[in-house]
């Protein structure tokens, strides 16, 4: 059965390593039949939320920018798919801003159950995706039955497109296809 798939790439530059990733994702899930949307928050109109809760009674956000053109697709996905550089340990601003943003979805009935977590750093040890881990985790968290189904993390990339050959891009493109 073909699931509908949203991917959000947080990396500020194209062909970053963790848009290499989350590109790789995209295609696997697109080349196992399912209905995929890769959405680049770089490419978006983007602002910081205001915390005025417009949107918990209105179900969009008071803010006219990218967001509210893309919370129904967000909101009518099987699976999300989030993919971030790690900056001081933790997720980009990019993405951080881009998960405040989605609070519109709190009050609604979302679809969405399982998100996976696609993450590159220029560290070497696994602990330094630990705050990313668990910045995903807490907005995961706010949704009642949706989890974490997996994490593809490369560490040891830094600069843009060094990923390519890392066994990393293969196991993105695995886990899209199938998902």
């Amino acid at each position: 059965m073909s699931k509908k798939v949203v991917v959000i790439s947080s990396s500020p530059r194209k062909n970053g390593n963790s848009d290499m990733l989350a590109k790789e994702f995209a295609k696997g899930a697109s080349d196992a039949g399912n209905d995929v949307k890769y959405i680049a928050v770089r490419d978006l109109d983007l602002q910081f939320c205001r915390g005025c809760l417009y949107c918990q009674s209105h179900e969009k956000c008071v803010i006219s920018d990218s967001v509210n053109g893309l919370l129904n697709d967000v909101q009518n996905a099987d699976v999300l798919v989030f993919a971030t550089p790690v900056y001081y340990y933790s997720v980009s601003g990019q993405l951080k801003t881009f998960l405040d943003r989605l609070n519109p979805l709190f009050p609604r009935e979302n679809k969405f159950k399982s998100v996976y977590l696609i993450s590159a750093c220029a560290e070497e040890e696994y602990s330094a995706f630990d705050g990313t881990i668990k910045a995903v985790e807490g907005w995961i968290d706010c949704f009642e039955g949706v989890s974490l189904a997996d994490k593809i993390l490369c560490p040891g990339v830094t600069d843009a497109g060094e990923i390519r050959g890392n066994k990393a891009l293969e196991e993105a493109y695995a886990k899209g296809k199938n998902i």
